[in-house]
């Protein structure tokens, strides 16, 4: 009987996974490998990858449940951990947000609740931190999975399931000065003062600021309540410059009613009845539903932007425009206000609020389309979406409007042809555009985790095998070939059929499941944090568990 699972990763999509394959009515061996040395937590949350000033974007209302919810586990820690945490008892709330590391102290201590829940209902679950997959074999007689630790192993299982989350670059420090990535934390640690340029601004630029400012100085509350940065002596040189294409900050969290309501006009049954049609048009007449959504959701609106004259290519421009042609940080300040002053009031903005509940929907649409409809959505209306549900915490906004009052922090604006200079003969580096130089002691590219393909996968043996390929993207409808058939192209990813299983060139070979969010991002442009993680993890445990029946069941009538 195919009983024998292995999931490589112990975060929250490992966790997910766990939960669900825990319903599968016969008995299963669960082995569940984790690089780290902690298992159950995850990159996102783990102690050293992160710093204590590092905030989540999801609050206790957002996270799917577990044994139980954030909410209720924080209220049964004790006064001492709360007050590690700056965490304040009767503060606690389903909407509030918490440090990444108390994340990972409740993601660990659910993991520990389902092991023993898997036990009472007769899961055998094996959890082996500090041991990294290096390599997957597909065999006769099952999936052969090569492990290392203090040794190197192999062991046969029947079903893989791939669970390994964000990839870093190995490499911290590309030359002294220039950090290529915000994860760990603890390296950046090491700059002390100084001028700090940061490629990006959504939260990992911010965290991966407030990582440094911390260690230079320390926020403190004033007189009237009001959030500021205390610089040290020794540090007085410390500033930073954060850098984007559009010079934006994002937008703090708002109030909307949760779980999400449904749209009236943009919903699933309209796309997929216009998805049936075919890739051609596909993008623009879901655009059409887009508009129609937004404008009876909020007409003030859709007359202030010009919607009725918009189109997939331009809306995005129009949906930027009033924030782009305003100074940074007074927008942030009168947008904080705004979003503190609709939570109070528990009002909800009608348009974000339609832009939130249909860009999962809209994501449907992107398998579907053909590669010239696939690079205008890639272009900027994806984008749109993601500016929406990106939104950060109220804490991390007051904390870069005290940056930017004490002087410390600007936002620089990059052209689209800037480029990153470095000297091996001095630290840091100089970013030259059109028309600035701009030179920084310390340098950290904090634009986040690109999308992954299959090449990537660190598992040469997979990849050579050919039981992993690139996702395909349909090819512009005037391409055809002799049976009048678009041609389609590779494009990128891992491509995985409807219950997230490797394709190879043969159709499905193997039962290795690829939930690894890196190498879905291309085709699900909208794959992100935790709720996709749960998703993920309840359609591949689904799987698993039929495919297990559907094996007994088949094995009964054969006997």
């Amino acid at each position: 009987m195919r009983n024998k699972v292995c999931i490589i990763g112990s975060g929250p999509t490992g966790i997910y996974t766990l939960k669900q394959l825990l319903l599968a009515e016969n008995p299963l061996t669960i082995t569940i490998y984790e690089a780290e040395a902690e298992a159950g937590k995850g990159t996102p949350y783990l102690p050293g990858m992160n710093d204590p000033a590092m905030l989540s974007n999801i609050p206790s209302i957002e996270i799917p449940p577990l044994h139980e919810t954030l909410v209720e586990w924080l209220r049964g820690r004790p006064n001492d951990y709360l007050n590690d945490h700056g965490i304040i008892r009767d503060d606690i709330h389903e909407r509030q947000f918490y440090p990444r590391l108390v994340l990972g102290d409740y993601f660990h201590a659910q993991f520990m609740s389902l092991v023993l829940i898997a036990s009472q209902r007769g899961h055998h679950v094996e959890i082996y931190p500090g041991h990294r997959v290096v390599d997957i074999a597909v065999t006769p007689e099952g999936m052969l999975v090569t492990v290392t630790s203090e040794r190197e192993f192999s062991a046969i299982f029947d079903h893989v399931v791939l669970a390994t989350g964000h990839q870093w670059p190995a490499e911290k420090q590309s030359q002294p000065g220039y950090f290529t990535s915000v994860w760990p934390a603890s390296s950046l640690q090491s700059i002390r003062g100084g001028r700090l340029g940061i490629l990006g601004t959504s939260l990992s630029a911010i965290d991966a600021l407030m990582t440094v400012a911390t260690s230079c100085g320390s926020f403190l509350y004033d007189e009237k309540g009001d959030l500021t940065f205390q610089i040290s002596l020794e540090f007085e040189d410390f500033s930073a410059v954060m850098m984007s294409r559009k010079g934006l900050l994002p937008e703090a969290d708002f109030y909307c009613p949760l779980p999400y309501l449904d749209p009236r006009i943009c919903t699933r049954h309209a796309v997929r009845a216009l998805i049936s049609r075919g890739s051609t048009g596909l993008l623009d007449n879901v655009f059409e539903l887009f508009k129609q959504e937004i404008i009876m959701a909020d007409k003030h609106y859709a007359a202030e932007i010009g919607l009725s004259t918009l189109t997939v290519d331009t809306f995005a421009d129009a949906y930027y425009e009033r924030r782009a042609n305003s100074d940074p940080f007074v927008w942030a300040a009168q947008n904080l206000a705004e979003a503190e002053q609709n939570i109070t009031a528990k009002y909800t903005v009608p348009w974000r609020y339609a832009i939130m509940i249909t860009h999962e929907i809209i994501a449907e649409i992107v398998p579907h389309l053909n590669a010239v409809d696939f690079a205008r959505f890639n272009k900027s209306f994806k984008n749109i979406f993601i500016d929406e549900y990106a939104t950060v915490p109220h804490l991390s906004i007051k904390r870069i409007l005290a940056l930017h009052a004490d002087g410390r922090l600007e936002i620089q604006n990059l052209t689209d042809d800037y480029d990153i200079i470095t000297n091996s003969q001095s630290p840091g580096v100089t970013i030259q555009t059109s028309g600035a130089s701009l030179r920084f002691d310390n340098f950290i590219d904090a634009t986040g985790q690109g999308p992954l393909s299959a090449g990537e996968l660190p598992f040469p043996t997979l990849v050579e095998q050919g039981n992993v390929q690139e996702a395909p993207t349909q090819g512009p409808i005037a391409l055809l070939d002799r049976d009048d058939v678009p041609v389609t192209k590779r494009t990128g990813g891992i491509d995985v059929d409807e219950v997230f299983r490797a394709r190879g060139p043969g159709g499905i070979t193997n039962r290795i499941y690829c939930a690894a969010i890196p190498y879905l991002l291309h085709k699900m442009p909208f794959v992100q944090g935790i709720t996709s993680a749960a998703e993920i993890g309840a359609i591949v445990a689904k799987a698993i568990t039929e495919d297990q029946m559907e094996e007994r069941k088949h094995g009964i009538m054969t006997a």
